[in-house]
């Protein structure tokens, strides 16, 4: 069987239909196939991955700030380790390890309470003094931090070689893509999708799932469906090499929650990577060069032995959020209720990191209403936000400093 065709079947109905070809929507086709649904499709209005999924920086995080967060990350983090064996290509994970410092008492406190809090759900997690954390980066400036939480089993991949990775799971298991094809509505029924609009025509179905990355509120607004997710511009850019930061040399990841700053070892130098909270909610792929400098100096000042390189190369990509930092998956909330048969997926920001898992609860929900993926799963639907977008819930506190609100 070919990609793009169901041998012998009838090409205007689907077993499901999933609205999106990023990191959730293609895994979430995956897992559908898994299963059981034969006939699956991904309506894709561009290509595969071509939005923020081939753009991002690939780092891969268990350390999540809620129970849920770090539950998504391991389940995702283990994913990518067996990907080799269940699928024969993988999206190309290295267990680097990753720090995430506290600058003052208080982070201190709440980070060791956070520690314990990870390592209650089996997170292999621990706090490091000043003395041990150099040992596994000696790269951060001496004293300019009193300790911090260690994961060794997180990391980075390679995002476009995660978007291949898909792309051939898909192709194998024989689902259906439909690129360069633009989703247009929902067909509804007393209460329930009985199939979807598309630029290619018509497709019946029972099962849709609504994802989207950062465009998701726009194809909510088609279905009809009011989703509190947004966009905004993330920047990244590499250093040239230095030997200090060979991924052997530098050690650990650093994630400096405070400023939304990260970095990573990547061709000899390092990557970095930050969004500007300040700056209004929307589509942006060009460069801020301001802001990337602000950052740029205080990456100097964290890590000394950064200052004065070149940059290698920098982009920038919209990514997602979400007003809480908190994934979204349920069931899609029309005028009247829930809509029969729609579910609706959101990483919030987080692809590389709860992709995998987010799609896996995204197709657990739609095809039997229940998952084992995460605890607790009903408090992450719509249903959570009000008219103006504020959540009930309590805000994931690891995570980039986002806008507080979403575009409308």
């Amino acid at each position: 069987m070919r990609t793009g065709e169901w041998a012998g079947s009838d090409s205007h109905s689907a077993d499901a239909v999933v609205i999106g070809g990023g990191t959730v929507g293609g895994w979430c086709a995956y897992w559908l196939r898994q299963a059981g649904l034969e006939r699956v499709a991904v309506v894709e209005r561009s290509t595969l991955g071509r939005g923020a999924s081939s753009r991002a920086a690939g780092m891969v995080r268990s350390q999540g700030g809620t129970p849920a967060a770090v539950q998504l990350g391991m389940w995702s983090r283990d994913f990518y380790l067996r990907q080799g064996e269940e699928l024969g290509v993988d999206s190309g994970f290295v267990a680097q390890g990753y720090f995430m410092p506290a600058f003052d008492a208080e982070a201190v406190s709440v980070g060791r309470a956070r520690v314990a809090m990870q390592q209650g759900l089996g997170l292999e997690v621990e706090w490091l003094e000043p003395d041990e954390a150099a040992a596994h980066n000696p790269t951060l400036a001496a004293g300019s931090y009193l300790g911090g939480s260690y994961a060794a089993g997180d990391g980075y991949l390679d995002p476009p070689r995660n978007v291949l990775a898909y792309s051939v799971a898909l192709a194998r298991s024989g689902v259906r893509l439909m690129e360069r094809t633009a989703f247009t509505g929902l067909v509804l029924a007393g209460g329930a999708a009985i199939g979807v609009e598309t630029s290619a025509g018509r497709i019946s179905t029972e099962c849709v799932v609504l994802t989207g990355g950062p465009d998701l509120a726009s194809v909510g607004r088609l279905a009809g469906v009011t989703v509190h997710a947004g966009g905004t511009r993330h920047q990244v850019a590499v250093t040239e090499a230095h030997a200090a930061f060979s991924p052997e040399a530098m050690g650990a990841m650093v994630f400096d929650l405070p400023a939304g700053l990260y970095w990573r070892p990547e061709e000899g130098g390092l990557l970095f990577g930050m969004s500007n909270p300040d700056e209004p909610p929307g589509e942006a792929r060009e460069i801020d060069w301001p802001y990337l400098e602000t950052m740029r100096a205080r990456l100097s000042r964290l890590v000394p032995l950064s200052a004065g390189l070149s940059l290698r190369r920098a982009w920038a990509a919209t990514i997602d959020y979400t007003p809480d930092h908190l994934p979204i998956f349920g069931p899609a909330l029309g005028r009247d209720g829930p809509l029969r048969n729609v579910t609706v997926a959101s990483a919030g920001g987080h692809g590389m990191m709860w992709g995998p898992a987010v799609a896996r609860v995204a197709a657990d929900l739609a095809v039997s209403g229940a998952t084992s993926v995460i605890d607790d799963v009903g408090s992450y639907g719509l249903d959570r936000f009000d008219a103006e977008g504020n959540s009930r819930l309590d805000p994931d506190p690891i995570a980039l400093p986002f806008p507080e609100r979403t575009a409308r």
